[in-house]
């Protein structure tokens, strides 16, 4: 298949053309790592690449269908994520100076639940610093650019994976959306992102920002039936998580709990309380 027109595939058939054979998951990831090496720069959407470690998991995947073992519904489908999921043993520096050399001892339940259902984690994305910013810029990695009109924003704070998917650079991308960072990178790149229902998909092992809003969440090239690519994104991950941290829970990375409550009262409290 030429390369602009599997490049042109979405997350959904792709898996259905790896599944039935007629694409292999290293021509897919091949042609994704050379649109990574080729288009990434420009756009400054990608934080990391191991291009033969990436390739090396495409002929493992070729190779356990050969063998009768598919893993799940997006077996040898080629994805990349926010740089803020972490993985044993692999950097994480959510966009960020000091986390640089930040190497996690645990594993994102998402990835995890994503490698169980055969997708293959071939490069970490840009982010906004710590996942705070909607435009998509960073002082420390340079903004990301949009790939309709580089002078656009991209939205944020997920923007790597907006860029990235846009252009066809992977089929599908983990973002996080707290306020906003996967529906305004989808808005601003011309996507479909799901912020899932709170609790759906455990946030085990991805940066904290604030427990009771941080929504694990994908980008996907295509709307489609029931949702199409996000939507399938989404269902490979974890319905009831398994390990969901709980209000207060520390995660490796954090070093907050749960607030105090803050002594002070509004103002319009303390004037009702005075009869004014």
């Amino acid at each position: 298949m030429p390369d602009d027109a599997l490049a042109a595939l979405t997350l959904t058939e792709l898996a259905a053309a790896i599944a039935a054979k007629k694409v292999s998951s290293l021509e897919a990831t091949r042609n994704c790592v050379e649109r990574l090496e080729r288009y990434g720069p420009a756009l400054n959407s990608v934080a990391a690449l191991d291009a033969e470690a990436a390739l090396d998991s495409a002929r493992a995947a070729d190779a356990e269908l050969a063998a009768g073992r598919p893993r799940g519904p997006l077996h040898g489908v080629p994805l990349a994520h926010k740089d803020m999921y972490y993985r044993v043993g692999r950097p994480s520096a959510c966009g960020s100076k000091i986390l640089a050399d930040f190497v996690p001892e645990v594993t994102a339940t998402a990835l995890s639940r994503l490698d169980g259902a055969g997708a293959l984690d071939i490069a970490r994305l840009n982010m906004v610093e710590f996942a705070l910013g909607t435009t998509g810029h960073n002082e420390i990695t340079g903004a990301v650019r949009n790939p309709w009109n580089p002078a656009h924003i991209t939205g944020g704070s997920s923007s790597g994976s907006g860029a990235s998917v846009a252009a066809r650079l992977v089929y599908g991308a983990l973002g996080s959306d707290t306020g906003g960072s996967i529906r305004l990178p989808a808005a601003a790149c011309g996507l479909v992102g799901i912020k899932p229902t709170t609790g759906r998909v455990s946030r085990h092992g991805a940066m904290p920002l604030s427990f009771s809003l941080d929504h694990p969440g994908a980008a996907g090239a295509h709307g489609g039936g029931r949702g199409g690519d996000a939507a399938r994104h989404r269902r490979a991950r974890p319905r009831r998580p398994d390990l969901q941290p709980r209000a207060g829970a520390r995660l490796p990375g954090w070093a907050g709990g749960r607030r105090a409550r803050p002594a002070h009262r509004h103002p319009r409290e303390l004037l009702l309380r005075s009869g004014r």
